[in-house]
């Protein structure tokens, strides 16, 4: 199969989801079946999409041009291959967890939750696949806004005004200051190309202060980053069932802000221009900031997915230190956190809806004696943490080591001991949970009746059990991953 036929096919099979998905709605078997079909087909294009990178084929595909310099193309690069992969494999596992855990909560609209995830899914493989800033653009708002209905979802006073926050804050981000910074630089640069260096790298009427302006407007405006103080949307967002917290978090939303972030550092700015730009040791510091304010509120919740959210913010800044660091082992740390923190984050997250179904518990000081009850999940909450938190043979260490060497390669040395207080700060707030629910609760001999009698639906167990064990896969992977991105990452002059 051709490049171009893989790239249509990538973008066309979540749209033929969610119709099916329609079709079946009052099919429940059939309409899942669908949605795991549908998924599993897009994560086997998306291998075949990686196959084409470092070939002498490479996926591209132009579909169609506004205006000179502004097409509506697509093309596969090593970055967005390893977020495709990420994005749409994750997808199926996240689609088995839906089953269980919609209908173990009993929740209403499933049908057009799986439709609203199959189209959210189509905007990440725009998103991965975008060969200029304009084409990403477009699948950036998709996401967006096919999501909103994902996180008012329950459609209660609280949900819908967590879904407007979230709404209006992305929107206002992306239109107000991320489209800024787009239309600048292709007034600047005459494209809106992707190029490997840099788009903007050696234009002259790019000067400090403007490339500057325009760093700020990106780190800013990419609102799915959730750079401090542009992430107050992501707390607000936990009003949405789990499967779509998992999918926030890990599979597809802020993953496409860092990943975003990332495509704008090394193909926009490039190594050397952001070298010379002076707000680059700002937006270091504002993600410095963020990995460590976020995880000291992270300790302050006792809501268990609240906790989760802040957990989330801090760990996504690692993505943005690790571009404003410049150089390539930052740049590769960076990028190896946005498939570490996937299979971390979205183990802790199913972790947290199978406690909730099987139990209706929410708050951390709830769960005394769970553990013994629901050992799978435990250990999987545990493995999940530890790989969060950095510990060896789990995948979460190496994109630390790797920030660790970009900061010593470029300088900054203080970031290195942000890592390390991060990583400390990450024990104190997520291994005492593990830890209380192997404690026997206070003042009985037995925890409280489970919400369901029979427990935790199967595939909310077998689901983060699964990616749990994908974080020790990972691990081993990493030098073969490491090797995959080198050509975009470390080929930079």
């Amino acid at each position: 199969m051709s490049g171009e036929t893989l790239i249509i096919a990538a973008l066309v099979l979540p749209v033929l989801t969610a119709v099916g998905i329609f079709f079946a709605g009052k099919l429940p078997d059939f309409r899942e079946g669908i949605t795991l079909l549908g998924a599993a087909a897009l994560f086997v294009t998306a291998c075949g999409l990686a196959g084409t990178v470092g070939g002498d084929m490479p996926a591209e595909l132009v579909l169609g041009t506004s205006v000179p310099g502004l097409d509506f193309a697509f093309r596969m690069e090593p970055l967005g291959a390893m977020f495709a992969l990420v994005a749409s494999g994750l997808w199926i596992v996240n689609s088995f967890y839906s089953i269980g855990y919609m209908r173990g909560n009993r929740e209403r609209n499933q049908t057009r939750f799986y439709i609203c995830f199959a189209i959210a899914l189509m905007g990440a493989m725009g998103v991965a696949m975008a060969a200029n800033l304009f084409t990403l653009f477009v699948f950036y708002e998709v996401l967006t806004l096919s999501t909103f209905p994902l996180v008012a979802h329950k459609e209660d006073k609280k949900a819908l005004k967590g879904a407007s926050i979230y709404l209006m804050t992305l929107l206002a981000t992306s239109i107000g200051l991320f489209l800024v910074a787009i239309i600048w630089t292709y007034t600047l640069a005459g494209s809106m190309d992707f190029v490997p260096g840099g788009l903007l790298n050696g234009v002259e009427a790019v000067t400090p202060i403007i490339a500057s302006a325009l760093l700020i407007l990106f780190a800013f405006g990419i609102g799915k980053a959730a750079l401090m103080p542009i992430h107050f949307w992501l707390p607000n967002a936990m009003v949405a069932p789990t499967p779509v917290s998992a999918l926030l978090h890990a599979v597809a939303v802020v993953k496409a802000g860092v990943f975003t972030m990332a495509k704008v550092g090394l193909y926009v700015f490039g190594y050397d221009l952001l070298k010379d730009t002076p707000a680059r040791d700002f937006v270091l510091g504002v993600a410095c900031f963020t990995i460590v304010v976020a995880s000291l509120v992270a300790l302050t919740k006792d809501n268990l997915k609240a906790r989760l959210a802040y957990s989330t913010v801090g760990q996504l800044a690692y993505v943005t230190a690790g571009v404003m660091l410049a150089n390539s082992a930052g740049m590769m740390g960076g990028s190896l956190q946005i498939a570490a923190h996937a299979f971390g984050k979205i183990t802790l997250f199913m972790c947290a809806g199978a406690i909730y179904v099987a139990t209706g518990k929410t708050e951390i000081s709830q769960l005394r004696g769970l553990g013994r009850r629901m050992p799978w999940v435990f250990g999987a909450f545990l493995i999940g943490s530890l790989s969060i938190i950095g510990i060896p043979p789990l995948a979460g260490g190496w994109p630390k080591v790797m920030l660790m060497l970009g900061s010593a390669e470029s300088g900054d040395g203080y970031v290195a001991w942000v890592l390390i207080i991060s990583s400390l700060l990450n024990i104190a707030y997520l291994l005492p949970i593990a830890i209380l629910a192997l404690m026997p609760p206070r003042g009985t001999l037995e925890p409280a009746p489970y919400k369901r009698p029979e427990g935790a639906p199967m595939f909310t167990v077998a689901a983060p059990v699964f990616t749990a064990f994908g974080t020790v896969v990972l691990f081993f992977l990493m030098g073969e991953l490491y090797d995959f991105l080198l050509p975009a990452i470390g080929g930079q002059p």
